[in-house]
């Protein structure tokens, strides 16, 4: 079988990143880039991330036989849009959004009779960077990357796409596209929310100098995804709004519980609580 011709949309660290490991594979023929700036792209050029590119994008896909769609979840109902007319019979299209049940509600009114040949998909990879400056060609290395297809998607289409993450060093699970939005608003979207929310919360105090000047690495280490790109969190969150909303009543739930402990000084309560917790932490990390 010939090696893919591989257009991606979106060159930053998660398009990029599959466009090195890719390349240092040897897995496709050629990489074809896209996206929202011809200076970005012509960086992807310079950086060997992507091959060529185009700014149209109907133009970029033509010659696709795989076509990645990497830019943030607003944006994608827009791409699927304008690449539409420009597919191959044969193209398969995935994506790499983080909600996926919005995704596929916007492929399945873009794409129309190409829908069976999209595949759902989610890296579970990332930094607090972002750009295609960014971009590193181990990221995916033994990371998981979840597919979700849905009922009409080909199964020839998703054994691609696996090869392809697969190539890129990546673990490929399937799951419903429901199951992996409330798994990812726990283990991603809420911890985003709550670093975001406390550095604001902290930046809205009086002595907001003193705080941070005395902010030690545990504040660091906590806060650290709030280096994230607020334009793609806010897509995020808004995408899989009622399943975040649903977490995050169960983490208020559970702040409530911590406060009337300590509220009543109940040491024993907040000890249980704590020792729970560090023992899911440490079985996780270990």
């Amino acid at each position: 079988m010939s090696k893919p011709r591989i257009c991606i949309i979106g060159t930053g660290l998660i398009g990029g990143s599959l466009a090195l490991a890719l390349k240092q594979a040897n897995y496709c023929a050629e990489i074809i880039g896209a996206g929202r700036t011809e200076a970005t792209l012509k960086k992807a050029v310079e950086l060997g991330v992507i091959d060529r590119y185009h700014v149209t994008m109907e133009k970029a896909v033509a010659e696709a036989d795989i076509v990645v769609v990497a830019v943030p979840l607003g944006s994608m109902h827009a791409v699927f849009r304008d690449i539409v007319a420009g597919l191959k019979d044969s193209a398969i299209v995935t994506d790499a959004g983080s909600a996926k049940q919005s995704v596929i509600m916007d492929a399945a009114k873009s794409l129309a009779g190409h829908f069976e040949q999209f595949v759902p998909g989610h890296p579970i990879a990332g930094t607090e960077r972002s750009g295609v400056s960014a971009a590193f060609k181990e990221l995916y290395q033994k990371r998981r990357v979840i597919l979700t297809p849905t009922e009409k998607t080909s199964p020839q289409a998703v054994e691609q796409i696996t090869a392809m993450w697969q190539a890129a060093g990546a673990e490929v699970e399937c799951m419903s596209a429901e199951h992996h939005d409330l798994v990812l608003a726990g283990t991603s979207h809420l911890p985003h929310l709550l670093a975001f929310g406390l550095v604001d919360c902290l930046n809205n105090l009086e002595d907001v100098g003193e705080v941070f000047r005395f902010a030690a690495g545990g504040f660091r280490d906590f806060t650290r995804i709030a280096s994230s790109d607020p334009v793609m969190w806010r897509d995020i969150c808004l995408s899989n709004k009622e399943a975040v909303m649903a977490m995050m009543r169960r983490y208020r739930d559970e702040m409530d519980s911590m406060y009337h402990s300590l509220e009543a000084g109940d040491g024993e309560a907040l000890k249980e609580i704590f020792e729970r917790a560090k023992k899911v932490r440490d079985d996780f990390c270990g």
